[in-house]
């Protein structure tokens, strides 16, 4: 438990403190965000503010997760260090394109089929790795099976399949994050929560772990989970000490750098927690956000022209509506708070109807 709490807040102290150094560094710099010129009006007033934060949400993470194991001598696992390798990975991605933005002073960086080849190699390489390194249980990081509160036994893949699902869903949940990222404060609000959330998560499944020799039916076969909350309580307290810089009026946006780590921080919680499908709810409002876009496109197609919405993704739908932005955010906030609650209270109930 020590070592959660320090990584918890190593990591909220590294982002509250350290961003102010990062957005003087980046003024000087003139790394500023470009606006779309087909978004909101009222976003054109943010144009130069400086972008790229997701760089101190990652450092912040990593120092919290190392601080943590230093202060209380105890090894790393290799569960945590593929997540957070995962969680580099594709923000040095968003690096690429934040910086292709900046350089060419545009407000779109990579091509769609550049990043998209960049996170699916990512991907491919993770979802490998994750179902090697046995421990003495035989247990994997990632389990070739789809799962919901735990792994579904007849929905067992094949090693090659298994790994194409893992690359869906790291895709999926990358994408989804940036989707997300489109308000001040909105994403690393509800990264807040969602983390917070699989920190209760991994902490009980620790306590209930088969691994203690009195397994029950409804103990849980995942590998490393008190690690997966020391990773998971860093990524919230980065997300929490960036949301001070962050909230409307943003000094600061974390960018594609934060937003692809923290969709895949995400994906990579739900694959070793066993929990693919429950992260649909816990992290709804993500996948809520995400399908307005997938509405919006399909509509527009099938209707020749026509819209669902004024605009996707969901929350410039109601800036266009005349939504203030902070009621926009909050009103999100409060939804991704509910959907944490269902989530949790799924997870939990499922163990209790079991006993």
């Amino acid at each position: 438990m020590r070592t959660i709490l320090f990584a918890g807040g190593v990591a909220l102290l590294v982002t509250l403190l350290g961003t102010r150094y990062a957005i003087r560094f980046l003024i000087r710099r003139s790394f500023g965000q470009f606006i779309r010129d087909d978004g909101p009006t009222t976003h054109h007033t943010k144009r130069g503010t400086p972008t790229m934060g997701g760089i101190v949400i990652i450092i912040a993470a990593l120092l919290g997760y190392a601080i943590a194991h230093l202060a209380t001598w105890t090894p790393p696992t290799i569960s945590g260090l593929l997540v957070l390798g995962l969680v580099t990975s594709l923000g040095l991605v968003g690096f690429l394109d934040d910086w292709i933005k900046i350089s060419r002073a545009r407000s779109l960086g990579l091509n769609s089929t550049a990043k998209l080849a960049l996170q699916t190699g990512i991907a491919v390489v993770f979802g490998a790795l994750a179902l090697m390194f046995p421990n003495e249980r035989g247990l994997t990081p990632a389990s070739p099976a789809i799962s919901f509160l735990r792994d579904l036994p007849w929905l067992a893949l094949p090693i090659p399949l298994a790994v194409i699902w893992i690359v869906l869903i790291i895709s999926s949940w990358s994408n989804a994050a940036n989707l997300t990222d489109g308000l001040d404060g909105l994403a690393a609000g509800a990264a807040t929560m969602v983390f917070a959330a699989y920190t209760i998560i991994n902490v009980w499944q620790y306590n209930q772990s088969c691994a203690w020799g009195d397994a029950t039916a409804q103990c849980y076969e995942v590998r490393d989970p008190l690690d997966l909350a020391v990773t998971s309580i860093a990524l919230a307290g980065a997300c929490f000490g960036f949301l001070w810089w962050n909230a409307s009026p943003a000094k600061i946006f974390m960018g594609d750098t934060g937003s692809l780590a923290i969709g895949g921080a995400l994906a990579a919680l739900s694959i070793f927690t066993r929990t693919e499908l429950l992260m649909l709810i816990v992290a709804g409002l993500f996948f809520i956000i995400t399908m307005s876009v997938v509405l919006q496109v399909g509509w527009f197609k099938v209707t020749k022209g026509k819209r669902l919405f004024k605009m996707a993704p969901l929350q410039h739908h109601f800036e266009l509506l005349g939504w203030q932005e902070v009621t926009i955010t909050i009103r999100f906030w409060i939804i991704c708070g509910m959907c944490v609650a269902v989530g949790v209270g799924l997870f939990y109930a499922e163990w209790v109807v079991g006993q």
